[in-house]
């Protein structure tokens, strides 16, 4: 049996309210909210942060690590290797990127549903558009992980989701484009792309269902993603499916993230699924792709990591002008001080476990931890005698912290915390997701990976610590201001 193994959604901590763009812009806007990914979030950190929840919920481990954007933070190198290090797997674990079109992300998945090794396909998008317009209020931010296998690999696998099913429709046809290096795609009428699709799509719908030996009725659950909302609502009229059995995108309020939509949207339909469903997700890019999954009886003691509609619920506000900054349509006055140089490739080599796998070092003889990794123990002067030590998933508590209003920032300020962490070790950690004036000592936090700046074009990625939803916010403000 092969399908799907475990599964997660990310969503980031920031939302824009559509209703304050129009203010700005003169244009735009509309109701509800939008996901947006922080100044020091990109399409590799959300992939990350999707990918460890994904993997925390199992004990199988992938062979291969696919990756699916559209906004990929290099050309040229390799995205999937900075996730392939954050994550520690092995060096014999391939990492491969797909990307370049929305459509990559469900290729990718009926890919690896198909044959292969345990499979990682990690998706994310980072959407956006002119100030005003309509990609700027309806697109959204996320990232989405699917560890996809065969039961038989391991004893203590369970398929929570199996493939009984899958057909695909393309033709060549001009709806959405985006030319290398612009930073804004752009859309042919609307009407054009709606005939396409819903034809497409219905296509693939039904053949599907007949490669898995089931008519319409089956269906528990449908799922439509696609980038063009009108298609995606008028398809849905055509394939003979109850409308209560369709999956609420959420569009309403974290918006449409493209190539994560996918993946995104069946962790949804996971979270709440009952063992012996079928579950269909049509996604309608340049073609339409469609999966029919029935779920199992192990679907029942599967306890995701951060379920999708929590984070959905959650969040925080994020004002349109600092949006537009983070989105580089704004250019605010900067810190004055010295912008940082790039960093070395040779540096971050020699200490990638630490850089990228938030792995410390522990001494043998007394469990002293160390951060960052040190040769030499603080507790009896030991040389060379230290093990490794992860700690990407261990959570900590504020000792103290400064806000720091002169230090570089792409969004100042910076909030610095002493971290003490569960089990031993500290380290000053640079929080996010954070308002400043709400941190206090005491407040739980959590890593989670980050970029923390960009020079010469290379993004220097390492980790910051967040809060931990259930934070108790009791505790002294006894910290210090620069």
């Amino acid at each position: 049996m092969r399908g799907v193994i475990s599964y997660a959604a990310y969503l980031p901590h920031r939302r824009l309210d559509r209703t304050t763009i129009a203010a700005v812009a003169g244009t735009g806007g509309g109701k509800g909210t939008r996901s947006v990914a922080s100044y020091d979030e990109d399409t590799t950190t959300l992939g990350v942060e999707a990918a460890r929840l994904a993997l925390r919920s199992t004990t199988a481990t992938p062979d291969a690590l696919w990756f699916s954007t559209v906004a990929p933070a290099y050309s040229d190198k390799t995205n999937a290797t900075a996730i392939h290090a954050a994550l520690q797997l092995g060096d014999d674990v391939i990492a491969a990127d797909f990307g370049g079109a929305v459509r990559s992300g469900v290729a990718a998945l009926r890919s690896a549903l198909i044959a292969g090794p345990n499979t990682l396909l990690v998706s994310s998008d980072i959407r956006t558009g002119l100030p005003g317009s309509s990609d700027e209020a309806a697109g959204g931010d996320a990232g989405a992980a699917l560890l996809v296998g065969d039961d038989s690999n391991g004893s203590d696998v369970a398929v929570l989701a199996e493939l009984i099913g899958s057909a695909s429709a393309t033709d060549e046809f001009l709806d959405r484009w985006r030319t290398p290096g612009d930073s804004r795609s752009k859309q042919w009428e609307e009407k054009f792309g709606e005939n396409r699709y819903v034809e497409l799509g219905t296509k693939a719908f039904k053949a599907a269902l007949a490669n898995a030996g089931i008519d319409a009725e089956r269906v528990d659950c449908l799922v439509v993603a696609g980038t063009h909302g009108r298609a995606c609502k008028a398809v849905v009229r055509k394939l003979g499916v109850d409308s209560a059995k369709v999956l609420d995108d959420r569009s309403g309020l974290i918006g449409n993230p493209g190539a994560a939509q996918p993946a995104m949207l069946l962790a949804a339909a996971l979270d709440s699924a009952k063992a012996g469903q079928i579950i269909v997700l049509l996604s309608l890019a340049d073609g339409a792709d469609a999966l029919v999954l029935r779920t199992t009886d192990a679907i029942k003691s599967f306890d995701p990591a951060r379920p999708f509609d929590e984070q959905v619920q959650a969040g925080a506000p994020v004002p349109y002008g600092k949006f537009l900054a983070w989105r580089g349509h704004l250019s605010p006055e900067p810190p004055r001080r010295p912008e940082p140089a790039r960093p070395s490739a040779s540096a971050a080599s020699r200490n990638e476990d630490w850089k990228f796998g938030f792995v410390g070092a522990k001494d043998r003889s007394t469990g002293a931890i160390h951060l960052p990794p040190s040769r030499v123990s603080m507790q009896g002067g030991a040389v060379d005698d230290m093990e490794p030590i992860p700690m990407a998933d261990v959570q900590g508590t504020i000792a103290t912290y400064t806000i720091d209003k002169l230090v570089y920032s792409p969004s100042p300020p910076v909030v610095f915390a002493i971290v003490d962490f569960d089990g031993g070790g500290r380290a000053p950690i640079e929080l996010t997701d954070v308002d400043p004036k709400a941190v206090r000592i005491g407040d739980r936090v959590e890593m989670t990976f980050r970029k923390l700046f960009t020079a010469d074009g290379i993004h220097n990625y390492f980790w910051k610590a967040r809060p931990v939803a259930s934070t108790n916010t009791a505790g002294n403000d006894e910290s210090t201001e620069a």
